[in-house]
């Protein structure tokens, strides 16, 4: 056997060791709690604003229709202006 094929060996046994260390340390450490803990606080989030963008939707009909109201007043001011110009 040369000292490569030697090396490569080593380095395989080295890679397989690591592979089982790190299978064993991810199979013991508890990642659902903190996956589930973020979702939930990621869908409290979303209920958040999906409610916030509701206001919104509401005071933008409301606003809307307060900006008619005021372009209605104004034509009818505009007009009664013309007129009285006009009887000048």
């Amino acid at each position: 056997m040369s000292r490569l094929e030697l090396a490569a060996d080593s380095l395989a046994a080295a890679l397989e060791k690591l592979e089982k260390a790190a299978d064993s340390a991810l199979a013991g450490r508890p990642a659902a709690p903190s996956e589930s803990g973020r979702l939930a606080a990621l869908e409290t989030e979303r209920q958040t604003l999906l409610a916030r963008i509701a206001a919104l939707e509401e005071e933008l009909a409301s606003l809307s229709g307060i900006t008619e109201d005021v372009e209605s007043r104004l034509d009818g001011a505009i007009g009664e202006i013309r007129a009285a110009l006009a009887r000048q």
